[in-house]
């Protein structure tokens, strides 16, 4: 354990030493700088959080919509789609006149002639894009940076919701123990029976679909682990010496229970919260991909994905090529850095 020596003068000029332990949060981030791997995984995932940050404010792929190409543009690297257009044969032989039976007949060639000018004067469609294009024009590369800030907002927000309610119920169940924790036991028991994707897509059929809406359908599914945990912390750390004399003292069940164990029981959470990071945003593309998650006017790794496997009939791969690279680095970064976090902050490595 690294300590901090101080030198402290007396009125007699004699100098007394003294020599305090650092913190307990000063001495986990100097593991963790000490971690290379776990630095560059961090630097990955500050990356994307600012990333999402940017999109979120308008900063970044704002016309993530525009179908700025052709359909099915591909990278730039393969150059323009050089296959034959499909060619519509135009009808042979005398025209119908149908000024009879439609009194817009004779205006249909001017308004012909109004549309193609339209068509000269507008942007031409680009023929190629750095990641390519889906079949409505609409550029890749963009739209995987702007289903990264959908994707993390979920895996985020959900992780949070799931872990405050998990510590808050495993705080109850570990503290109070008799007939509360008996009846969050069988509430936890009822909620691990059934598997978690199960229950996730038994909530997303009831609740609909809707950003929101799967924040709260991770939240209200993922809380156990955490649970589960922390009862354990909670009902270990509640006989503990400072507990104790904090009752002593006559300090509240609830002070004793946010203010003196929550702080000693906080590396445990981070680290499922970390974990749970992960898990949700994994679920949250199942969910999307499964047309349960995001809405449709909407757009995230899962949704990409749920597209892609149309394309992938007709040889159009980058779509998925491009949802899946940015999917996996984030995820494998944030896994990393949850081991390398879950290292700084073993006791017993203090």
């Amino acid at each position: 354990m690294s300590v901090v020596s101080t030198s402290v003068a007396t009125a007699g000029g004699e100098i007394i030493s003294s020599r305090r332990s650092a913190g307990v949060w000063k001495q986990v981030a100097k593991r963790l700088r000490g971690d290379a791997l776990g630095m560059a995984s961090l630097v990955v995932v500050l990356a994307f959080v600012l990333l999402s940050l940017f999109v979120a404010l308008g900063w970044v792929a704002s016309g993530w919509s525009v179908e700025s190409a052709v359909p099915y543009a591909p990278p730039d690297f393969l150059g323009p789609d050089t296959s034959p257009a499909l060619k519509i044969e135009q009808p042979t032989g005398p025209m119908l006149d149908l000024s009879s039976v439609d009194p817009l007949a004779p205006h249909y060639a001017d308004i012909d002639k109004r549309a193609k000018e339209l068509a000269t004067a507008a942007k031409p469609k680009l023929l190629t894009l750095p990641f390519g294009a889906d079949r409505s024009g609409r550029d890749v590369l963009l739209k995987a940076i702007k289903g990264s800030e959908v994707s993390i907002f979920v895996g985020l927000a959900a992780a949070v919701v799931a872990t405050a309610l998990g510590t808050f119920l495993g705080a109850l169940a570990g503290f109070f123990g008799g007939i509360v924790g008996d009846v969050l036991e069988w509430f936890y028991n009822v909620f691990t029976a059934v598997p978690g994707i199960l229950l996730i897509f038994a909530f997303a059929a009831v609740l609909g679909r809707g950003i929101g809406t799967v924040v709260v359908i991770l939240g209200l599914t993922g809380w156990t682990s955490v649970y589960r945990l922390l009862r354990a912390e909670y009902i270990k750390h509640s006989t503990r010496e400072y507990v104790l004399a904090a009752q002593a003292i006559g300090t509240s069940r609830a002070t004793r229970m946010f203010v003196h164990i929550l702080p000693n029981v906080s590396h445990v959470i981070l680290v499922q919260m970390s974990l749970n990071v992960v898990f949700f945003i994994k679920a949250e593309v199942i969910l999307s991909f499964l047309g349960l998650g995001v809405p449709i006017d909407s757009v995230s790794w899962g949704t990409m994905l749920n597209e892609a496997q149309a394309e992938l009939i007709l040889g159009k791969w980058w779509q998925l090529v491009a949802a899946t690279v940015f999917m996996a680095v984030f995820v494998t970064a944030f896994s990393v850095l949850t081991d390398a976090l879950r290292d700084a902050l073993d006791p017993k490595l203090r």
